[in-house]
């Protein structure tokens, strides 16, 4: 079955420009698209496979050299006088799941040992130099594998270190990341390192949905004659693509373009030189597309647009991007006294089927504030009061070693980190461990008829390294909202810290959830989830008053615990209760608050105390004892206040 024709998606202007630049010159770094699901992510990035032009290489190389310049380092080469043939450019797929030797590639142990041989078995980097990576759901994929991929898209090489052995092949492509913002952001450093960004949205006019329903029907109806119907024009825009490559080395980038867009990526004050530098090459790119041969202030201004807005300096908990109005003002204020040429957005010659600027009532609309409706309230005597500044949080750890995710908070046996002992012979995953595989050879040599140098090995022989490192968590927070926690100073203190170890979560990249409770009952405002942003705007609007119904908030704490311990079981729970130690709702509060604290044994747990005044009761240290948890009052979350008692304990100066 063919696939969805890249003419065909309708609108999304800006990850069509962006998706184009990045094809025509892949030095700009690829691109990252995000956007809520449903949105034709996916569908433009696989059609975009079919626009590039194909590609020469070497045969019977795996590493697809070309043969008018082979790399010298090709672990297949040297390729001299070989033949060649022409292929289409590939699109690679990343799945999220994928080891990091499918990634990079591996080395074949067994033939080294026993035969002294560097046998490279290439990866997923290696089948995508001078095609397409594509990996969708990218900030669901591990921290490590984005490194590797960042890298290499930026070197334009993979290495690989195995036990004493390297081996370095080229790996030039077009790096491409979808991801949904609800599931999770990418951390900043790795945020930066894409060269381009989009945000999509699903339109709302109804004209335009129709068009979209229509077309989507009439490709799984007969996918063939779809595709056909918009041949022409992809064959065009393909054309297009490959004359703007061809033109790219030509293109002029003259010193007034480059001192705006150096004062353009000083405006939004921008942290190192990537902006500038990814800028400059997709102001160079879009002039190509444009047919231009010199950069004018139009594709400064698009180039900005698209490389700018995920590298503004920003809040931990603020969304990528930036309004259209601010950005436009800021490249005002940039630009030199306009040539004829300036005449703003879509002045260009671009061709007719890609915006030459995302300006167009196609765009994708600007980042959305936190919900205002999260502080409507039935009661009219319910208040919602803001955050404070955040600071450095006291990390928390759950207890023991686990088996969960990777991450940064608690200890764990991982595929990473530093070995602390080798698995039993009958597990076998992970990376070898050389010495252990040695020594499980070398008593049966002799029985084997070892005559040489050569070890003979068997691959029951091969031993696999323990490694612990650290794992991410759930960190599942309860907070009382109730009346006695709504003073105003009080509550800002406690949305602070909370703020604060939310963003210490983000971090150490674990999951969250969000569980509330006021008046008669509890509720969970957040479903556990890796989207840290999510529960930090909840928490921002969550208002308080009524009573105190501990109980309700420890049952319905208890109860998400276990249904998520199903879901997802690798995650060991770290469960933070953000209260007073108050219980007045319902009859017997108290003893019902202690019973259901009962039913949390076992699970590590933090009482964050929040009482405060003169004449202090001590219930929240008392619930920290029937829970088995950490006491920790409100004015000790933080790093520095741990530091200082420290200090003054052991009578360091401070």
């Amino acid at each position: 079955m063919k696939p969805y024709p890249f003419t065909a998606v309708v609108g999304l202007p800006d990850l069509r420009l962006a998706l184009v630049l990045s094809s025509i010159s892949p030095a700009v770094g690829g691109v990252l698209v995000r956007g809520e699901k449903g949105t034709a992510k996916s569908t433009m990035v696989r059609a975009l496979a079919g626009l590039l032009p194909g590609v020469d290489v070497v045969d019977g190389c795996r590493f697809s050299c070309d043969p008018a310049a082979p790399d010298p380092l090709c672990p297949d080469g040297p390729h001299e006088n070989n033949t060649s043939h022409r292929r289409p450019a590939r699109l690679v797929e990343l799945p999220v799941g994928a080891a990091e030797d499918r990634v990079i590639g591996s080395l074949h142990l067994e033939r080294a040992l026993a035969e002294g041989v560097t046998d490279f078995q290439p990866g997923l980097l290696a089948a995508a130099h001078r095609g397409l990576l594509y990996v969708d759901e990218v900030n669901l994929l591990h921290d490590h594998l984005v490194d590797t991929l960042l890298d290499a898209a930026a070197m334009g090489r993979a290495t690989v270190e195995r036990e004493g052995v390297s081996v370095s092949h080229a790996a030039r492509f077009v790096l491409i990341g979808t991801m949904n913002p609800e599931e999770g952001e990418l951390r900043p450093q790795l945020l930066d390192r894409f060269g381009l960004t989009v945000e999509v949205a699903s339109s709302r006019d109804p004209e335009q949905r129709v068009e979209v329903v229509r077309r989507r029907l009439a490709y799984e109806a007969d996918p063939d004659a779809f595709a056909a119907q918009y041949a022409d024009e992809d064959a065009q825009l393909a054309a297009d693509i490959e004359a703007a490559q061809r033109l790219l080395p030509a293109v002029k980038l003259p010193d007034d373009a480059l001192r705006q867009i150096a004062e353009v990526c000083a405006s939004f004050e921008v942290d190192g030189m990537r902006a500038d530098i990814v800028t400059a090459r997709t102001a160079v790119a879009h002039a190509a597309w444009s047919g231009r041969d010199e950069v004018t202030t139009e594709d400064v201004r698009v180039a900005a647009r698209l490389a700018l807005p995920h590298r503004r300096r920003r809040n931990p908990f603020d969304a990528p991007g930036i309004s259209e109005e601010q950005l436009e003002q800021a490249l005002q204020d940039a630009q030199p006294d306009p040539g004829p040429e300036d005449d703003g957005p879509g002045s260009g010659s671009a061709p007719p089927e890609t915006p030459e600027s995302p300006g167009s009532e196609n765009a994708p609309q600007g980042q959305q504030q936190p919900n205002a409706g999260a502080q409507q309230n039935a009661g009219g005597q319910q208040k919602t009061v803001g955050a404070g500044e955040t600071f450095k949080a006291r990390v928390f750890r759950v207890k023991g070693t686990g088996e969960g995710e990777r991450g940064r908070r608690s200890r764990a046996i991982t595929d990473s980190g530093r070995t602390i002992g080798v698995q039993p012979a009958s597990v076998r995953e992970g990376r070898p461990h050389l010495v252990a595989t040695v020594k499980a050879a070398a008593p049966h040599q002799k029985a084997r008829g070892r005559d040489g140098a050569a070890l003979k090995l068997r691959p029951e022989d091969l031993r696999y390294a323990l490694r612990e490192g650290r794992e991410g968590n759930l960190v599942l927070f309860c907070v009382d909202a109730s009346g006695s926690m709504g003073a105003k100073a009080r509550m800002r203190e406690v949305k602070s810290a909370v703020l604060s170890l939310l963003l210490d979560a983000y971090q150490r990249r674990d999951k969250v959830g969000l569980v509330t409770f006021r008046g008669n009952a509890a509720e969970l405002a957040l479903p556990p989830t890796i989207s840290v942003d999510a529960a930090a705007s909840r928490l921002e609007g969550l208002p308080t008053g009524g009573r105190t119904p501990l109980a309700e908030g420890l049952l319905e704490a208890a109860r998400v615990l276990r249904v998520e311990e199903i879901r997802d079981p690798r995650r060991r729970p770290l469960l933070v209760v953000v209260t007073d130690g108050r219980a007045t709702s319902g009859p017997d509060a108290v003893a019902r608050a202690q019973a259901a604290a009962g039913l949390l044994t076992g699970v590590t747990a933090v009482v964050m105390d929040c009482e405060s005044g003169k004449m202090r009761l001590g219930l929240a240290a008392d619930l920290a004892a029937h829970l088995g948890a950490e006491h920790v009052p409100l004015a000790d979350v933080a790093a520095d206040s741990l530091a200082d008692a420290v200090r003054a304990r052991t009578g360091r100066a401070a």
